[in-house]
């Protein structure tokens, strides 16, 4: 894809007179990313990629955000242009992004599970909340519009997830600001803390979405998912809550698949989306389909 970075530059008062040929390019499956550097600091340009306008709002995107950075857990946001999504953010110098291999340091594992408490007990509430179920049916109704098929088998197991949902429904908990979207490269690590990026998807949320979302994300054993919860709790993590975390493990791919149907009908090159999309659904079907699950589901009435 070609752009005119230069233009982008332009709109930013730090990086006017940056040199395009100096910037580099980063990572990222739906938005483009830069390496940028001026004044002797280093930054990160975030262009918002074509037609994540249908499905993200960046008012409040940029209020997540900052609401992150103000306790430490997202890096400084330097700016933002929530007209379409244009940001700046410091780069964090002498960090990690992680992969699903370095989250098998479990010390790791403890640092992510802290970044998530301090966001849970100490950002300021987000300008909306993550409305799974609503936003199931939102990207449903995206598809159909579109003419798109989805996997096979997915409309008996959006069925089933209904048991799932009344389960959650019937005890609520309080929602916290939550990031959502816990993809390992969302994670930045020092060694000493992590810093947890991009809130595209963030909102006020059941605490236990951002656990059980990571724990699919970075493809957890048990050990793993036991060191998440009690270092996120600081003891034994009560049960019903366990159970919150495991639901949402086959709840965030049942809503990711159908965010990967709508990048593959979108056109987006960065990736595989359909096999993608079908191989999250197929995990969430395995998952649902076990005792285990079926054990957590019940565990979270108490």
């Amino acid at each position: 894809m070609s752009i005119d970075l230069s233009s982008y530059l332009r709109r930013i008062p730090a990086l006017a007179h940056v040199d395009p040929s100096d910037c580099q390019r980063l990572g990222g499956l739906t938005n483009l990313n830069f390496l940028v550097p001026a004044a002797g600091e280093r930054f990160v340009l975030r262009i918002p990629g074509e037609g994540t306008d249908q499905y993200i709002n960046r008012t409040h995107e940029e209020i997540a955000a900052r609401s992150a950075a103000a306790v430490d857990v997202n890096v400084e946001v330097v700016f933002f242009d929530s007209t379409d999504g244009l940001m700046v953010t410091r780069f964090a110098d002498g960090a990690t992004t992680m992969t699903a291999a370095s989250f098998r340091d479990l010390s790791a594992v403890t640092r992510a599970a802290s970044a998530f408490r301090e966001l849970h007990d100490r950002a300021t509430p987000f300008a909306n909340d993550f409305t799974l179920f609503p936003m199931i049916d939102g990207y449903r109704r995206l598809l159909t519009d579109k003419g798109s098929a989805l996997p096979d088998g997915y409309d008996d197991v959006q069925k089933a997830a209904e048991t799932v949902r009344d389960a959650l429904e019937a005890h609520p908990v309080k929602l916290v600001a939550s990031h959502c979207d816990p993809l390992c490269e969302n994670f930045l690590d020092t060694g000493a803390r992590m810093y947890l990026i991009d809130y595209e998807y963030a909102g006020n949320n059941d605490p236990m979405w951002d656990l059980g979302d990571l724990s699919v994300e970075a493809d957890f054993d048990a050990r793993q998912d036991e060191v998440l919860l009690s270092a996120y709790f600081d003891s034994d993590p009560p049960a019903q809550y366990v159970g919150r975390m495991v639901a949402y493990k086959a709840l965030c791919d049942l809503l990711w698949t159908l965010w990967g149907v709508l990048q593959h009908v979108n056109d987006n090159r960065a990736d595989d989306f359909w096999s993608y999309a079908v191989g999250r659904f197929e995990r969430c079907r395995t998952l649902m389909a076990t005792d285990g699950f079926q054990k957590a589901v019940s565990d979270i009435g108490g």
